[in-house]
């Protein structure tokens, strides 16, 4: 019998609703003093975040049920807009060309989005759940961080690269990846102290503190809880 938790759900939704802000807000290309960065950069740490709390917690199986979840809404989203976008719009309304500017996303941008997604999201949580087992459950803010910095690089570097090579010079380029990456390993160490106390509270409640030494790690694999 799959066992029952309080606040799985609550984690899933906050996770998706981050995630789906994100998407919106990357429209939006920001200077931040010395860095340059799309916009959704400044929430998008948080849905690694509680990808880290997720796996520490419920283990990588449940996890990627979660992952899939925000993927699946993700493509929704995304058809949604351009489907919108490409439908005629009313006589009287002036605001064509302001949506398509900001929400009418090309096929390029989209499926930037979901590979690096996919890929990043994988990478953290599998890292993270090796991890665990490597250090029995100790260090937790090396998990964290160690699955951040190898997730951020991977979904970092396939966004910019699918998103944006051929349509931006190769200067600013590098300076998007760069500038991303630091951003969301920034974030992600500064809110070490608050993935400590979820994390603890979470197990508390819970009573849950998984160990993935018989998980499947395929990430297709849906049924079940994946162990």
């Amino acid at each position: 019998m799959n066992k029952s938790f309080r606040h799985l759900d609550t984690i899933t939704a906050l996770f998706v609703t981050v995630l789906l802000i994100s998407n919106v807000a990357s429209t939006k290309i920001v200077a931040f003093g010395p860095l340059t960065f799309d916009g959704g950069t400044i929430l998008f740490p948080l849905s690694y975040i509680f990808g880290d709390i997720l796996t520490e917690v419920y283990g990588y199986g449940r996890s990627r049920k979660v992952i899939w979840i925000g993927f699946c809404a993700a493509l929704l989203m995304s058809l949604t807009f351009m489907i919108v976008g490409a439908l005629p719009p009313a006589p009287d309304w002036p605001n064509q060309e302001a949506y398509e500017k900001i929400l009418g996303l090309t096929p390029r941008i989209v499926i930037a989005s979901l590979v690096a997604y996919f890929a990043g999201e994988f990478s953290n949580s599998f890292t993270l759940a090796k991890l665990k087992l490597i250090t029995n459950g100790r260090q937790l803010w090396l998990r964290t961080i160690g699955s951040t910095l190898i997730g951020q690089v991977i979904d970092t570097a396939l966004f910019i690269l699918i998103a944006f090579t051929g349509v931006v010079p190769n200067s600013l380029l590098w300076t998007l990846i760069v500038s991303n990456y630091l951003f969301k390993c920034g974030v992600e160490i500064l809110f070490t102290p608050v993935t400590y106390a979820v994390t603890g509270w979470l197990k508390q409640q819970e009573r849950e503190d998984y160990y993935d030494r018989h998980t499947n790690f395929n990430p297709f694999r849906l049924t079940g809880a994946g162990r």
